[in-house]
């Protein structure tokens, strides 16, 4: 298996795209509660800015698409590894359209596109989750075991083992990279039986951060120049405990970023953008 990737969060652009007013009533969601449209476009536009002004990254915002109440969630639409780009095929058909702009944004940056064109595969970027050594792919009600070879046939150069995830929406709904080798997990019995399960088909040994919210265990992990490592996490107007936890890093630049209302409608922090580098072709 190959090791840690050189330069793992070492980002240097990412891909964003506005929220379309159909979003509060129109995109997918698992419960019920009322979607505050200017409060999720204030939230998102805090996100670029922290994005574009704090950490320096070149970012290309897509308009938003009416049409397409969920476009906001771009992390879907392709997963980058390396200088290779894999547009996906989302599960939920209404969101298939979503990987147009994705994909001419990122042939326009120069990155080699591969298209998921097999109509029986599905793939969200949501259940791809990369670790700098190996990919785990969550087959979930969006994302098949197809999906998942397809993404194993396009970056061969990484081990790709795959975790059913029954209890949520994605894999990382609950779990995400905090840093190099470390994992950040909730506390749910299904988010740890999903751990365990990537423990067991792993060859390396990663250490975990158990956060007591799933929700909040999806970070944002880069590792910049000038800056070392940091993370975009929960804040802790929206889960104090889990925010504790993150606050113990010491060695990490912690930015907490509300996402109040994206949480809403299923949207996490790593949902909002696709992040790669372009000059070192990590």
């Amino acid at each position: 298996m190959a090791g840690l990737m050189s330069g793992f969060g070492g980002f240097t652009h990412a891909v964003v795209r506005a929220i379309p007013e159909s979003l509060a009533k129109e995109a997918l969601r698992t419960g019920s509660l009322e979607v505050d449209l200017l409060k999720a476009q204030k939230e998102h536009d805090e996100y670029v800015s922290v994005l574009k002004h704090r950490l320096g990254l070149e970012v290309v915002e897509l308009p938003a698409d009416e049409t397409l109440p969920d476009c906001v969630f771009v992390e879907d639409a392709a997963v980058v590894c390396g200088d290779t780009a894999l547009i996906t095929r989302p599960g939920a058909e209404s969101r298939r359209k979503e990987t147009e702009a994705m994909k001419d944004a990122l042939t326009e940056l120069g990155l080699n596109i591969v298209e998921m064109t097999d109509e029986s595969a599905t793939l969200d970027g949501g259940d791809v989750l990369f670790t700098g050594r190996e990919f785990f792919v969550g087959l979930s009600k969006r994302t098949n075991q197809r999906g998942a070879e397809i993404l194993a046939d396009t970056f061969k150069d990484y081990a790709v083992s795959t975790v059913p995830v029954q209890s949520c929406l994605h894999l990382k709904s609950f779990c995400s990279m905090a840093g190099p080798d470390l994992i950040a997990i909730g506390s749910s019995e299904a988010a740890q039986k999903a751990l365990k399960i990537m423990q067991q088909m792993s060859d390396h040994k990663y250490d975990k951060l158990t956060i007591p919210d799933d929700l909040a265990a999806n970070c944002v992990y880069m590792k910049l120049p000038g800056k070392g490592d940091v993370l975009l996490h929960c804040t802790p107007e929206e889960f104090p405990e889990s925010a504790k936890v993150f606050e113990k890093l010491k060695d990490h630049m912690l930015i907490p970023v509300s996402n109040q209302e994206k949480v809403k409608v299923d949207g996490a922090l790593t949902c909002c953008s696709v992040l790669f580098s372009k000059n070192n072709n990590i």
